[in-house]
């Protein structure tokens, strides 16, 4: 990355249409340039989301069916690029890409005949079958759009979704998961088929979320601190929402599989971890004493959010990971 290249008040004007809330109202892409800064700053910090799902579904040993690519609403174009970083392009039959702006679509389809020079691109808004990626588009949707949204979506075979992990456009993204669920089976990050437990008024203070680990070369780059500074983010934490759906059947996780929402609050000696799992939503007690090993792991955040939790009550007396 060449950051000479970098137009520091493009980003500052971009970010400001972003935390405003205009970002939906109009284009904001005013010349492919904008594109360009965005691709290289913003538009990274999705991808490494985008990079923590599929490596999600990969541990799980999904894989995408076959056919059309749709990347709606798809900017720079960073969600089918990282998409096909990682399963290939040789299983799709065509890229398709649709977004408000022009430039974006534009921009867009360039990106990606660069990378994929084999590649079948096309501008569309519709699917037939295959897999349908949106990303980062509930803040600039209106209800009624996200309706026909939803209406577009279903005529796909999978569906992946990843949004900002905010508790807002997180909860919206469980009323769009059950809105789906009639016509797709849930892959990620639902660890059930059941009714989303956090619907209970109960647990009306927490949201579905999870953190994506930045590069570690980044926080030696004066630049991406710049970047952070200006943009207002901190570069350690990378909160996302996401879903997946599949129309395809698939293996059923262990009736004791736990989804860990959010990161656990820690005390002295132990631990609090919200489990979403098919019995609801919990919180459960991680102890030092009883289970040293995987409170030592979670801790250094090195154990992945889907676990298998025996418990006692309230406290969890084996953890393990899950394992294809």
């Amino acid at each position: 990355m060449d950051w000479t290249t970098i137009n520091w008040k493009t980003l500052e004007r971009l970010r400001k249409a972003f935390l405003t809330g205009t970002a939906g109202t109009h284009d904001y892409w005013q010349s492919e340039d904008d594109l360009h800064h965005y691709d290289e700053t913003f538009a990274q910090r999705i991808r490494w989301k985008w990079q923590y799902v599929l490596r999600e579904l990969v541990r799980r040993n999904w894989q995408p069916p076959t056919g059309m690519l749709l990347d709606w609403g798809c900017g720079s174009g960073v969600a089918h690029r990282t998409f096909l970083d990682q399963f290939g392009a040789d299983r799709v039959q065509s890229l398709c890409l649709w977004d408000r702006s022009p430039r974006a679509r534009h921009f867009a389809a360039n990106r990606a005949k660069h990378a994929f020079p084999k590649l079948n691109v096309e501008i569309r808004s519709g699917i037939t079958g295959g897999i349908c990626l949106i990303s980062h588009v509930l803040t600039e949707l209106s209800p009624d759009r996200v309706s026909d949204l939803l209406t577009l979506a279903r005529q796909a075979t999978a569906i992946i979704w990843v949004e900002p992990g905010t508790y807002a456009v997180s909860h919206q993204l469980i009323d769009i998961r059950e809105r789906l669920t009639p016509d797709f089976n849930i892959i990620a990050p639902c660890p059930h088929q059941m009714t989303c437990g956090l619907l209970l008024p109960e647990h009306q203070p927490h949201w579905c979320h999870f953190f994506a680990d930045s590069p570690p070369e980044i926080f030696h780059d004066p630049n991406w601190s710049k970047f952070a500074r200006l943009a207002g983010v901190d570069l350690r934490s990378l909160p996302l929402s996401y879903l997946v759906l599949d129309k395809r059947p698939f293996p059923a996780l262990p009736r004791n599989a736990v989804r860990v929402l959010g990161r656990p609050r820690w005390h002295k000696g132990y631990g609090l971890l919200l489990g979403c799992a098919q019995n609801g939503v919990a919180e459960k007690r991680l102890t030092k004493r009883r289970l040293p090993a995987p409170f030592k792991s979670m801790k250094k955040r090195r154990l992945d959010s889907l676990q298998c939790w025996t418990c006692e009550g309230n406290e969890i007396t084996k953890l393990t990971e899950i394992t294809p």
